[in-house]
């Protein structure tokens, strides 16, 4: 098999995403998760750019890495100065990596019209850049910014620039879409010519402005790239980068490319799911491999076809990435899918059993009333506990009020919440101020009953849905309430219908602290056995 290095760029271009900031501390957590996966190298940002960075790659020596390399950022040197009066360049030196990634220009337009120099000028800034950082001892990667532009514009200069970059001895040669415009024929083309020119390893760094960074990506590998750069889940400027837990899993299950460890594929949805969760951005649901409903079945006819073979309906088992397969819960969903999930707590029920009929006659009533449970697992599996007797409530609500302020009080907080919870004839009292009734409830909430289940301080909302039922009711109308929760390693979502918003919500709320309270009790018992 061939063996492709994968380039991880979520600490840098990622970074460049609209609402994404990392701290120190998380691009810490991101670089010591994509180790684990078995990704070869991590750019981790520009040292020169700001004073983070710096602390970073300072902090990040101390850290001990079994499969990453950590890579410097940044630009060939300015013009008329050397690289040794560079501050940039120094300052990239100064990160202490084994490795550096230098972008230079080979587009012409760029070099004439955007940084104003002569197109000599810039071969020699690529080259006397390489070269100072070779003669450092560094493994330099050159990213060729806007090369496919480039070459379409003048080819002739665009490979002078590769030229310049290798005889400075350059280790790799990164061929860059910077502006996510060239098809899927283009990538495989013009990197065939790069891969078959230049007798040094080939690389490949797209964006997907029109939707095909991945399939770019993979092009350039059939055609004779074997360096890859993206980010996790491909968030990055703009559109984003090539998902690189879309591109792994595309080259070496599809492909039979070695781009990670064989043992670790199984950890790729793990690793897409914290990473997202650390730089505070919801995965998409459909996500290739790894989003919550990439191995999902509705319809009556899929779900019989995936019960009785898998590869009627799915290209991969799910399992192989660290997947699950989900049947929806739904009216048209079949007694097939509610009884997998039934037989998950109780698998001796079986498809004509009583306690089946009943629980789709409650399914089905509830759905009629306004429910929605395909995307509620959590509250799915609660029902079940319930109608199959194999539920006890965690805690009794004996009140709650929640108070509106405008104008907002301090920090913008507009309502607070005080609320009396008992467990085991144990009462608790709190109050909380938040950003709206919803949040100030779930607060008081939580703190109360922090008190006696201090697992339940890993919970946190990562998305709060609303949907108005009957809007010719105006105000009055019934609202469903959907709140999905995550504890940092799972998420789950649950359901609450009313016509009182904070109702609607408190059913959610607290079906989704119950949730977590089983799954915590199931564990400590898988671990006892």
């Amino acid at each position: 098999m061939n063996k492709i290095t994968i380039f991880d760029s979520t600490l840098r271009d990622g970074a460049q995403a609209e609402g994404v900031s990392f701290s120190v501390k998380d691009k810490i957590k991101i670089v010591k998760a994509l180790d684990r996966l078995g990704v070869g190298y991590i750019e981790a940002g520009n040292p020169g750019s700001n004073p983070k960075d710096l602390e970073f790659f300072e902090k990040i020596k101390s850290v001990a890495l079994d499969h990453s390399k950590i890579v410097a950022f940044g630009s060939t040197r300015r013009r008329n100065i050397s690289p040794a009066e560079d501050g940039n360049i120094q300052a990239l030196l100064s990160a202490d990596t084994d490795a550096v990634a230098i972008f230079g220009k080979t587009w012409d337009f760029h070099v004439t019209d955007i940084i104003g120099a002569t197109l000599h000028e810039n071969i020699e800034m690529i080259y006397d850049t390489i070269s100072y950082l070779k003669e450092q001892g560094k493994e330099v990667v050159f990213d060729a910014e806007h090369f496919f532009d480039g070459y379409k514009n003048n080819k002739e200069y665009a490979m002078k620039s590769l030229d310049a970059a290798v005889q400075a001895g350059a280790d790799c040669l990164c061929l860059c879409d910077t502006n996510g415009g060239a098809f899927p024929d283009e990538i495989y083309c013009i990197t065939k010519d790069v891969a078959e020119t230049f007798n040094v390893i080939v690389g490949i760094h797209t964006h997907n402005d029109c939707g095909m960074a991945a399939a770019n990506s993979i092009m350039a590998v059939m055609a004779g790239a074997t360096h890859v750069q993206g980010t996790f889940t491909g968030f990055g400027e703009r559109c984003g980068n090539a998902g690189l837990s879309t591109v792994i899993p595309d080259l070496q299950i599809k492909k039979g490319y070695i781009c990670i460890p064989e043992e670790n594929m199984s950890m790729l949805t793990h690793t897409a799911r914290e990473i997202s969760e650390i730089a505070n951005l919801k995965l998409y649901d459909r996500e290739p491999f790894v989003g919550k409903t990439a191995f999902a079945h509705k319809g009556g006819m899929h779900v019989d076809g995936v019960s009785k073979d898998s590869r009627s309906f799915e290209h991969i088992d799910p399992s192989i990435v660290g997947n699950e397969r989900k049947f929806l819960t739904s009216e048209v969903a079949g007694r097939t899918t509610v009884l997998s999930k039934i037989q998950k707590i109780a698998p001796y029920i079986e498809k004509n059993s009583e306690e089946t009929s009943k629980i789709i006659d409650k399914l089905k009533k509830l759905e009629y009333e306004g429910y929605q449970f395909e995307g509620a697992d959590g509250a799915f599996e609660l029902l079940i506990r319930k109608e199959l007797g194999k539920y006890k409530p965690f805690f009794e609500l004996e009140t709650f009020k929640i108070i509106g302020e405008h104008p907002p009080l301090a920090q913008g907080q507009t309502a607070a919440a005080m609320i009396k919870i008992k467990v085991d004839n144990q009462s608790e009292i709190t109050a909380a101020e938040g950003d709206g009734p919803v949040n100030a409830l779930d607060k008081a909430l939580r703190k109360a009953l922090e008190v006696f289940y201090p697992s339940l301080a890993t919970v946190h909302l990562t998305d709060y849905k609303v949907r108005v039922l009957d809007s010719n009711s105006a105000t009055a109308s019934k609202v469903r309430v959907l709140i999905e929760s995550s504890d940092g390693k799972d998420s789950w979502t649950t359901v609450g219908v009313s016509k009182d918003i904070i109702e609607a919500s408190w059913i959610a709320l607290v079906d989704s602290m119950e949730y977590k309270l089983i799954k915590d009790i199931e564990e400590k018992y898988r671990n006892y056995l």
